[in-house]
C-alpha cells in the first residue's frame, strides 16, 4: 500500500511543510500586512504572491525543458524549490520592513507553485501512472490538514499578542494586533516546519536518486539505439 511505503511519508511530509504552508502564509496575507502597518499595500502583496505562484508553477516545467542538457532528478528540483521557504519565513521573523514582505511573499509564492504544479509529475514518477488521480488524491490531503494546523497556530500566537501589541485598535467588536510581535512567533515556527520538509525532501532525493540515474541511463541507451 502506498501509505507504508518511506518515499510517500518524506514526500507528504515535504509537501505538507513547504507547499502548503505557503498557501496558509497566502491566507494570512491580509491580516499580517495590517498588523506590519502595511493595509493600504494588501491588495498589491497579495497579487505579488499570486503573480510569484504563478511563475513558480511555469518554473516547474524547468525540469522537462533541461533534461537533455542539465539532468537532474525531478525530487532534486522539489528540494531546490523549497529552500526558499524557511528562508523567507526567517527574514520575515527578523523583519517587519515593507522589503522583507515583499521579497518573503515573492519568494513564498514561487516555492510553494513550483510545489504545486509539480506534484502530479512527481507522483506518477514515484508510484506509477497507473494510479496516480488516486495517489496524488491521498497527497492532497495535507491541505486541509496543513491549513487548519498552521492557521491555529497562527490565531493562537496572533490572539495572545493583542494585549501586548504596540497600539490597540477596535474594529467592530475585535481587537487587532499591531506591531511585528503579532506574527514573529509564527514566521519562526512556519521556518522550523518549513526547514523540516526541506529535510524530507533532500531526504527524497537521496533515496529516488539511484532509480532517477537508472532510468536515465535507460533512456539515453534507448535514443542511441533508436538513432
Amino acid at each position: 500500500m502506498l501509505v507504508r511505503r518511506w518515499d510517500f511519508w518524506l514526500y507528504y511530509i515535504a509537501y505538507l511543510c513547504g507547499g502548503t504552508i505557503g498557501l496558509a502564509y497566502s491566507n494570512n496575507l491580509g491580516q499580517i500586512s495590517e498588523s506590519l502597518g502595511y493595509s493600504s499595500e494588501t491588495n498589491m502583496i497579495v497579487t505579488l504572491y499570486s503573480a510569484c505562484s504563478f511563475f513558480g508553477r511555469l518554473l516547474s516545467a524547468a525540469p522537462d525543458f533541461l533534461k537533455n542538457k542539465v539532468y537532474f532528478a525531478r525530487t532534486g528540483w522539489l528540494a531546490v524549490a523549497l529552500v526558499p521557504t524557511p528562508l523567507a519565513f526567517f527574514w520575515l521573523a527578523l523583519s517587519g520592513s515593507k522589503i522583507a514582505l515583499h521579497a518573503g511573499t515573492g519568494l513564498i509564492g514561487l516555492s510553494s507553485g513550483f510545489v504545486f504544479a509539480a506534484a502530479v509529475s512527481i507522483t506518477s514518477e514515484l508510484f506509477g501512472p497507473n494510479s496516480t488521480g488516486v495517489n496524488h488524491n491521498i497527497l492532497i490531503t495535507n491541505i486541509p490538514l496543513g491549513s487548519l494546523l498552521y492557521g491555529l497556530l497562527a490565531a493562537l500566537v496572533y490572539d495572545s499578542n493583542i494585549e501586548s501589541s504596540k497600539q490597540k485598535v477596535l474594529i467592530g467588536e475585535a481587537m487587532v494586533c499591531m506591531g511585528r510581535q503579532c506574527y514573529q512567533q509564527t514566521f519562526f515556527w512556519w521556518g522550523c516546519i518549513s526547514l523540516l520538509g526541506l529535510a524530507c525532501s533532500f531526504s527524497l532525493f537521496l533515496r529516488t536518486r539511484p532509480a532517477y540515474d537508472h532510468f536515465e541511463r535507460n533512456r539515453k541507451q534507448r535514443e542511441s539505439e533508436f538513432f
